[in-house]
């Protein structure tokens, strides 16, 4: 591919393309991570969508048995009743040899005080300015900053991409990732012009060839509008962004009326998402989709959308941005 676009993500991180497919639950596993190491970009497993530690060995095993190129692995952190054992996941990535892990959800600390010494890179997705800064004083690499329009966790604060991005720009030393929102050329030229090193995608990746999920909940991806997500959780403080169905738009109205999150735990249920992805029906549960699926239109193969992406993006700064440039008299 003759377009690159070098920047300090792509020359720390040692990939090509300035494009991240960051982990989703049920959906970053090997037959995609590895399609988007060959197209040059960074692909995450997910770490948690697999049952066990030994689980992903295999997985990772399996992804570079279709791929030579580098790959990372997401380990989310959540609260949860009974937490799963984070610490040997670590292990188990390390021992595997992965060079760069994507951390979420809570303080990373732990994460880096494991990684680091291992010699691994952290990536560290999170909401805020303030979240990123604490990040970066904590030895993360880099942060990927996520904008109210992604989908899964926005955060409470509510800053859209436009504003957080530039805000972390200014705020930052190390390489930032934009996040939520993006799924073209426009948006990779845009976030790189408000500071950003480059950009994650979750939904766009979700819609390609071989992304793991079933055919029909991508060309609903694909039909539905930006209008068509759902915030879910907001009275309690826990807002995440998902595709509008019979079963959101329930757990919206239950909570708005007061109820508790017991009263809903079961529409929410990890296992009913799974299944929509599995089986195929988009009403089966809950599952991730951003705002950014109005801009989706189409289910490629991810070689083809990354050079996409890349070729319409140099296009657009050499093109349409630098043909702006008037000379002054």
């Amino acid at each position: 591919m003759s377009n690159v676009l070098r920047t300090r993500f792509t020359e720390e991180f040692g990939v090509e393309h300035p494009i991240v497919q960051g982990g989703m639950q049920w959906v970053g596993r090997a037959e995609l991570v590895a399609a988007v190491a060959e197209a040059g970009a960074l692909g995450m497993i997910t770490a948690l969508t697999q049952p066990t530690p030994e689980d992903l060995a295999r997985e990772i095993a399996r992804c570079r048995e279709m791929t030579d190129k580098p790959f990372g692995v997401n380990l989310t952190i959540l609260p949860t009743i009974t937490p799963p054992p984070y610490a040997e996941y670590r292990q188990a990535i390390i021992e595997s040899g992965i060079g760069i892990v994507e951390t979420a959800g809570s303080n990373p600390a732990e994460q880096v005080a494991a990684f680091k010494p291992a010699g691994v890179r952290v990536l560290h997705k999170c909401t805020s300015v303030r979240h990123a800064l604490k990040a970066q004083q904590l030895g993360v690499d880099a942060v990927s900053i996520d904008g109210f329009e992604c989908a899964g966790h926005p955060g409470e604060d509510d800053i859209p991409g436009l504003v957080l991005i530039p805000r972390a720009a200014d705020e930052l030393s190390i390489p930032i990732i934009a996040s939520g929102g993006f799924a073209d050329a426009r948006g990779l030229v845009a976030a790189l012009a408000l500071g950003a090193d480059g950009i994650n995608m979750g939904t766009r990746f979700m819609c390609t060839t071989e992304s793991p999920i079933h055919d029909a909940v991508k060309k609903r991806i694909a039909e539905a509008s930006e209008l068509e997500t759902e915030l879910i959780f907001r009275p309690l403080r826990n807002t995440a962004r998902v595709a509008s169905n019979s079963v959101s738009r329930e757990v919206v109205a239950k909570l708005a009326d007061g109820a508790a999150f017991d009263d809903v735990r079961e529409l929410v249920a990890g296992a009913r998402g799974r299944q929509v992805y599995e089986q195929g029906d988009p009403e089966l549960g809950i599952w991730s989709a951003g705002m950014v699926q109005g801009l989706i239109t189409d289910v490629p193969p991810v070689g083809e959308l990354v050079e996409r992406i890349v070729r319409e993006a140099a296009e657009l700064i050499r093109g349409r941005l630098g043909g702006l440039l008037g000379v002054a008299d």
